[in-house]
């Protein structure tokens, strides 16, 4: 998507799970990333820190990406700030459209979320 990016190293990386620079003049700049991988809603605490965190790192955008999707307290938060919420169904979209890729989130049967999002 023409962005230059760069993996945080897992267990230091200050709630950042990527850096990416958009190089064009004027819309371009820091753009932090955070994933979540989760079978339930993602909670707004999760918005709430990524808008921190884009603010600490000076960054000019923030995108927070989940294999699940937000309710409606995230999208409101989002709202009006550089902030772009990604769900699971964007995340197969954009794999589709930009890297060819078909792909499908199945999560093991066993597995549960790493932290237990409510739903919202």
């Amino acid at each position: 998507m023409g962005l230059e990016t760069r993996l945080t190293q897992a267990s230091r990386d200050g709630g950042v799970d990527c850096v990416a620079y958009d190089p064009r003049p004027i819309f371009g700049g820091k753009v932090v990333i955070q994933a979540k991988r989760y079978k339930h809603t993602v909670g707004v605490s999760a918005v709430r820190d990524l808008f921190g965190t884009m603010q600490n790192e000076g960054a000019s955008k923030g995108i927070l990406v989940t294999t699940s999707g937000y309710g409606k307290a995230s999208f409101e938060f989002a709202e009006g700030k550089p902030l772009e919420l990604l769900s699971g169904s964007n995340l197969l979209y954009l794999l589709q459209e930009h890297a060819g890729i078909e792909a499908k989130i199945e999560p093991p049967e066993d597995w549960a979320d790493p932290a237990t999002a409510s739903i919202e």
